[in-house]
C-alpha cells in the first residue's frame, strides 16, 4: 500500500451507497475470496448482507479516489453492535454461535465486533490501524467496557488448525465468570495438543494477525472454537474487558488505536 494516506477517510456509514458498498467488499472478502456463503448472500448483485445490517452502525474506511456509484469506495469496515442496542432487537451476532449468559449477567457496557475485513490492496498497510483509531473514539465515546467478538480461522479442519486452538486455550482463556462457551451444534474443543507439547512458533505462525493484535491487547478467548461450515471457517471468541487490561496492554491500546 502506498505510504500516502491522504485519499482515505474513515467514518460511520452515512448513505444506503456507503451500506451497499461496505456489502460489496464482504461479498469479495468473505464469499469470493473465503468462499463463504449465507442465506441474504445476493449472489446477483454480489453483496453479503444479513439481518444484523439495518441496526449495526458500520466503520468504514473510505477510498476517496474510488467510485461511489461503483460500489468500491469502501476498503475497509468494521461492524459494531452495542450491547442496548441488541438488547432491543433480541440477539447478537455471537449468540448463533456461543453462549453469552455469562457476558449479559454482567451487565456491563458491552459492543460486538464483527465482519472486519479489508481490500486486499490495503493489507499490510495502514488501514487497519486507522479502523482501530476509529474504533478507539468509538469505545471512549460509548463508555464501552468489554469488546468481543468472534475471529475467525480459513477452513473447517481442526487437525489443521490445532497448534494454534491449543495455543489459545492454554494461554488465553478468560476468567470464568465471563467465558462464553460455543454451542453443541459447532462446538469443536480447542484442547487439541497438550500444553507442554506445543511449539508457540507454530502456534503463532498459524494465527490470524486479527487474533495476534487482540492478544497483544489483552483479549481472552472463549471456550471452544465453532466450525461455521457456511463460511468455510473456525471461529474463536475474543473478548476484551478494558477495566481489566494490564499497564503494559493498556500503553498498547493508546499508542496503536489513539495513534499517539
Amino acid at each position: 500500500m502506498n505510504s500516502d494516506s491522504s485519499f482515505l477517510e474513515i467514518r460511520l456509514a452515512l448513505s444506503e451507497q456507503d451500506l451497499l458498498a461496505a456489502q460489496r467488499l464482504r461479498y469479495r472478502v468473505f464469499v469470493e475470496e473465503l468462499g463463504g456463503n449465507g442465506p441474504l448472500v445476493d449472489h446477483e448483485a454480489r453483496l453479503e448482507k444479513d439481518e444484523f445490517d439495518p441496526i449495526v452502525d458500520h466503520l468504514c474506511l473510505i477510498d476517496k479516489r474510488r467510485s461511489v456509484q461503483d460500489l468500491d469506495h469502501v476498503v475497509g469496515v468494521y461492524r459494531l453492535l452495542p450491547g442496548d442496542r441488541a438488547a432491543k432487537f433480541g440477539r447478537f451476532y455471537c449468540d448463533s454461535e456461543y453462549d453469552l449468559t455469562r457476558l449479559r449477567e454482567t451487565d456491563r457496557a458491552v459492543l460486538e465486533l464483527g465482519r472486519s475485513c479489508v481490500d486486499p490492496e490495503f493489507r499490510g498497510g495502514s488501514a487497519m490501524f486507522l479502523l482501530w483509531n476509529a474504533l478507539a473514539d468509538y469505545v471512549l465515546d460509548h463508555g464501552i467496557e468489554i469488546l468481543f467478538g468472534v475471529a475467525s480461522f480459513h477452513g473447517t479442519d481442526a487437525s489443521i488448525l490445532a497448534p494454534s486452538l491449543s495455543w489459545l486455550h492454554h494461554n488465553a482463556l478468560a476468567p470464568q465468570e465471563l467465558r462464553p462457551v460455543a454451542r453443541t451444534d459447532g462446538f469443536q474443543s480447542m484442547d487439541l495438543i497438550a500444553a507442554d507439547k506445543l511449539d508457540r512458533r507454530e502456534a503463532m505462525v498459524g494465527m490470524p494477525a486479527l487474533i495476534k493484535a487482540y492478544l497483544r491487547l489483552g483479549g481472552l478467548v472463549g471456550e471452544g472454537a465453532f466450525i461455521d461450515r457456511e463460511f468455510n471457517t473456525t471461529d474463536v471468541f475474543l473478548i476484551m474487558d478494558t477495566k481489566a487490561m494490564s499497564e503494559k496492554h493498556r500503553k498498547f491500546y493508546e499508542s496503536r488505536w489513539q495513534g499517539q
